[in-house]
């Protein structure tokens, strides 16, 4: 039993709100924000708090799941640990700014594995496009982080002060020690829920383990506690108080999916020609009986009432609606009740419901122009990323000319050019390269302060060397291509980068 329920003295008739027919009440309950001008010529209509009710049905338990594993692997991952051998961070996911590395789990990505980064979001924005073609918005009702984050801080709400009925009732009650403790109880568990939110999301960018003790010992870097303050409140209003203000004048999703759907994209809809008219349950069988039209919608108003955003699905499609399917578990439990068949509200196409109204049968299908090109885009994007990947070398060369002076003449009519030449090495063991110098027939090369037959690289960094790079005299061309060539003395992999040779 909730703890409003529990510990809620009763109202008097002096606390509760207004008598009023019992359609009312719940459509009142359910109103929604718009911007038609009202009575006072205002634009603006002030939100109306939406107490969404819980749902029981298919719907809900996928939600339920889904909930679970993001949140399980938000909070979690961190934590996970792989060994990749001495002096190497043991974490599974860590995003190292000091080195400038990015480690998930066997795959590690420098700087200048950026084009990675690119293709991912890439990839992911394809897969986006590909959801929202075939269902919608099925990422808003199930993976969107506003979503999850508030249907965590909505358990919490009920656990402490009751489902829709219990909590209108203590809304509409005058402030007492009872509610003020019910409402301290709640906001201090949402803040802590967004306090470990912040907290999880700094842990992703050190060793988990050992910034959580820097954290408690307050001897983490004061950019920690800033991230985590900052995510605490941002977790707080968004999840707590602005809800489904966000989904509908924050992000712009609901703007930009109108351009990625089309008519055969399946959405929540509402099986009109099933259900209207609108009739009680208790007048349906008489008004049959005598011939007369009788929907199967009695207008219970559980689809609004369980709604997170507060809408009727019933008035067809809307911006506010995140497609969660909650509504449908709803009507599907009235109907079952009633011995009714379930359906009334349901996964469909507009293309499916306008044949329908013509009298014909199912149209809508999955694989369609659509469909295909963004499939065909996710697994091109996915496929070279993976042969990119698969394929990538462990080497890196660059190699910087001198700029002033680009070369030097010497007193025998030779001429010397200056370089710095840079080797990543990729690997977690240290390396020896031998270095060749291609495109000038009898060049010489030097590397100051070593050989250029053992360029000594540590493991899993980055070293410089001062290259000279000697032409004999007579040259023709005022620049001539040059190829710098390493390669691992152990395992023969090699890398190659290019620039001129000035003469002149």
């Amino acid at each position: 039993m909730p703890l409003a329920q529990r510990h809620m003295p009763p109202q008097d008739s002096a606390a509760a709100p207004p008598a009023a027919p019992r359609r009312a009440k719940k459509f009142a309950a359910a109103a929604t924000r718009s911007a038609i001008p009202v009575e006072d010529g205002s634009l603006y209509v002030a939100r109306t708090k939406v107490q969404p009710q819980l749902a029981h049905g298919t719907f809900r338990r996928i939600k339920w799941v889904l909930l679970v594993v993001a949140l399980g692997v938000y909070y979690l991952v961190p934590f996970l640990r792989w060994h990749r051998g001495e002096g190497e961070p043991s974490q599974a996911v860590l995003l190292d700014l000091d080195k400038g590395r990015f480690y998930f789990f066997s795959i590690e990505l420098w700087p200048q594995d950026v084009t990675y980064v690119m293709g991912l979001l890439i990839l992911a924005a394809l897969i986006l496009f590909l959801m929202t073609a075939v269902a919608g918005r099925v990422w808003c009702g199930y993976l969107c982080p506003q979503t999850v984050w508030t249907d965590l801080f909505l358990v919490v709400e009920r656990m402490i002060e009751g489902d829709r009925r219990e909590r209108l009732k203590l809304d509409a009650a005058p402030w007492s020690m009872e509610k003020i403790a019910l409402r301290t109880m709640k906001h201090a568990i949402w803040l802590l829920i967004a306090w470990w939110t912040g907290g999880a999301w700094v842990l992703y960018f050190a060793d988990a383990p050992t910034l959580v003790v820097r954290l408690a010992t307050f001897q983490a870097p004061p950019v920690a506690y800033a991230a985590i303050l900052t995510l605490t409140a941002t977790t707080y209003l968004l999840a707590g108080h602005m809800r489904e203000q966000v989904c509908t004048y924050m992000c712009p999703w609901p703007r930009i999916q109108a351009a990625l759907t089309d008519e055969h994209a399946y959405a929540i809809l509402y099986r009109e020609e099933r259900g209207e008219p609108r009739i009680s349950a208790k007048k349906t069988d008489g008004l049959r009986a005598a011939g007369q039209p009788a929907g199967d919608c009695v207008d219970c108003f559980a689809c609004v009432t369980v709604c997170p955003a507060g809408i009727d699905i019933r008035d067809g499609l809307q911006m506010d609606s995140i497609q969660c399917g909650l509504c449908i578990d709803a009507c599907d439990t009235t109907m079952g009740k009633l011995g009714r068949p379930t359906g009334l509200i349901s996964y469909d196409t507009e293309a499916n419901r306008r044949s329908r109204a013509a009298g014909h049968g199912p149209v809508s299908r999955i694989v369609r122009p659509r469909t295909i090109l963004y499939a065909a885009l996710v697994a091109g994007v996915g496929g070279f990323m993976l042969y990119s990947l698969l394929t990538r070398t462990f080497t890196g060369v660059s190699v910087l000319h001198d700029r002033n002076p680009q070369f030097v003449t010497l007193s025998d009519g030779s001429v010397r050019n200056g370089y710095t030449l840079r080797i990543a090495n990729k690997r977690p063991a240290a390396r020896a390269f031998a270095l060749d110098v291609e495109g000038v027939g009898g060049a010489r090369v030097e590397v100051v302060g070593g050989t250029p037959d053992a360029l000594p690289v540590p493991a899993d960094s980055t070293e410089e060397f001062r290259i000279l790079v000697f032409a004999p005299p007579g040259l023709e061309a005022p620049a001539i291509p040059l190829t710098f060539r390493i390669v691992d003395a152990a395992s023969g992999e090699d890398a190659t980068a290019h620039d001129h040779f000035k003469a002149r």
